[in-house]
């Protein structure tokens, strides 16, 4: 294990980022999950025997502070660094003329200004093991819908992939966005019920994450855009 990859996942203590966390420590990787709920974390790590090679770490993905101390107690656990999953965010499922301002500062905040912490805290490790960033998107990052200010905030996230994977390859760190459609997560429990028709599973999405993150050094996989089968748009 002292030589295995390492990854770090934002929001990984339930939903897309626990199923990542699950497949890569499958895989062989060692892994680092953080989140605002550190009970959350514990019962995770519960579930799963606390593994050696996991580290929980509570903190919020838009404090930088907090970002900071996780990459670092990762390097200090761990050795190293080959990949951040930038995967916490939620939405307030309101839109720009009819919601509620209230939510939306937050919302912005964890889904935009965390992953951009995220590289900023990690990239200096990421450059000595020419290792992958991973920012989870949507496909609302993609596809406008009327009013819906999470999309915007997605729309972000797929401009800072790119963005970030022009300045950074030239120093061999690969950069993925992965977009998936409707997901079956925690993401609809402010929504009051799962939309209609047939979504993916946490870990039918984490197959995808998991599989960009294994590819063969030297390759770059820079959009993906997972959606249900039957999904329109």
């Amino acid at each position: 294990m002292i030589d295995s990859p390492v990854a770090l996942i934002t929001g990984g203590g339930s939903g897309i980022g626990a199923a990542v966390a699950r497949q890569l420590l499958d895989a062989g990787h060692r892994v680092t999950v953080t989140g605002r709920g550190e009970e959350r974390l514990r019962g995770f790590a519960g579930q799963l025997g606390k593994p050696d090679g996991l580290l929980t770490f509570p903190g919020d993905a838009a404090d930088y502070g907090h970002v900071q101390a996780a990459v670092e107690a990762t390097v200090r656990k761990f050795g190293r660094l080959d990949t951040v999953v930038a995967n916490a965010g939620y939405a307030t499922h309101d839109t720009v003329a009819e919601g509620d301002p209230a939510g939306w500062r937050d919302m912005v905040l964890t889904n935009v200004l965390g992953p951009a912490l995220l590289i900023r805290a990690s990239i200096d490790r990421l450059k000595e093991t020419r290792g992958r960033i991973v920012l989870i998107g949507s496909v609302a990052g993609h596809i406008h819908t009327p009013g819906n200010i999470y999309g915007a905030t997605k729309w972000a996230v797929t401009g800072l992939a790119e963005n970030t994977r022009r300045q950074v390859t030239e120093y061999g760190v690969g950069v993925t966005l992965i977009s998936p459609g409707r997901v079956e997560t925690p993401f609809w429990d402010s929504y009051g019920s799962l939309p209609p028709g047939h979504l993916l599973t946490s870990d039918q999405l984490a197959e995808s994450v998991v599989w960009a993150i294994r590819q063969p050094a030297g390759v770059d996989v820079n959009t993906v855009v997972v959606r249900p089968t039957g999904q329109p748009v």
